[in-house]
């Protein structure tokens, strides 16, 4: 098992433990006060998990449809109505979507439960259930609403990956791409497990740099900024991680657009996402100007067009990035 810890100022930190059978450790990281465990997962899932406490299991909606506020409604009402406390404990055990469904759920619930996630998904075991981060979609856009809210432990149960479709390991893998320009240079070299605890480190220490994404941390969305306007606008036809590795070129080719990468730069994103088998251009039907909207709507955008960019100092946030540039190089990934 290996253990990657998670500090947050003011002397706080958590454990991040990735392995074959993490989810058998559970018990071990729950809070000592809890007495209830709220089990928030999806039917698809099929991953028992055992707190050694009074737990019950609350099923969500499978899909990028289920992070709603109708969703996470439910599950308050339903944790109320089996008398939930603010002591106990609520555990997401699934992906993505579960994690950030579950883990907002339990940052408004009480005004604030411990959560613990049981990550089962590739995209969730390197990125959606690490760092606090919560939220669920509006029609105007993806994760518009939300909350950070850190976990009290997370369980990157690798066992859970090799039943895992080939469209989920897919998406998690779009994630995998964007650390390769975070700090992951040699993730190519390593087994599995040792690739998700190199993910984890790497948005560890993002994470404790700026915890509510102030500054630095905005880097992690590198490849997000076109991701996320492609599933909004498609209406998540396209798996995340498939938008992000499209949004990775992309922001690959504006970054040479602005000169702050050369060619053999913008090559190499183009041959570490097609080294996934991810996709690499615009699907022909995506609407430019539904892009940009969906692109103007993003978090990051507080001085015009903005994106996290690679250059010099490596990934930087860039505002006020031009539109007709943005609309240009729109063209050229197509």
């Amino acid at each position: 098992m290996i253990r990657v810890d998670v500090t947050l100022p003011g002397n706080r930190s958590y454990p991040v433990l990735v392995g074959p059978g993490a989810s058998a450790h559970l018990a071990e990281v729950l809070p000592g006060r809890a007495r209830r465990a709220a089990i928030v997962t999806q039917s698809n899932i099929g991953h028992a998990v055992e707190s050694g406490l009074d737990q019950e299991v609350f099923a969500i909606d499978d899909g990028e449809a289920a992070k709603s506020m109708a969703t996470v409604e439910g599950l308050c009402r339903s944790f109320a109505g089996w008398g939930l406390t603010r002591g106990d404990v609520v555990v997401g055990v699934g992906g993505g979507v579960v994690t950030d469904v579950a883990g907002f759920a339990a940052a408004t619930y009480h005004r604030g439960v411990a959560v613990v996630h049981v990550a089962t998904s590739l995209l969730a075991q390197i990125d959606a259930a690490i760092g606090g981060k919560t939220g669920v979609n509006l029609p105007e856009g993806k994760n518009l609403i939300g909350a950070f809210w850190q976990p009290s432990a997370v369980l990157c149960d690798t066992t859970a990956l090799e039943t895992l479709p080939e469209a989920e390991m897919r998406c998690g893998l779009g994630e995998m791409a964007k650390y390769h320009f975070l700090g992951g240079d040699d993730l190519a070299g390593l087994d599995l497990e040792d690739q998700i605890a190199l993910c984890v480190g790497i948005k560890a220490r993002v994470v404790a740099d700026d915890e509510r994404e102030a500054g630095r941390r905005a880097v992690l969305n590198y490849g997000h900024t076109l991701g996320h306007a492609l599933e909004a606008t498609g209406g998540y036809g396209l798996r995340h991680g498939e938008a992000v590795a499209i949004g990775l070129v992309y922001a690959a080719e504006l970054g040479r657009a602005l000169g702050r990468i050369d060619d053999e730069r913008m090559a190499e994103h183009r041959r570490i996402v097609e080294g996934y088998g991810l996709p690499t251009g615009i699907p022909d039907d995506a609407d430019d100007a539904e892009l940009l909207a969906a692109m103007g709507r993003d978090k990051k955008a507080v001085d015009g067009f903005t994106f996290a960019l690679d250059g010099p100092a490596g990934v930087e946030v860039v505002a006020g990035v031009e539109v007709s540039l943005v609309e240009q190089v729109l063209d050229r990934v197509r």
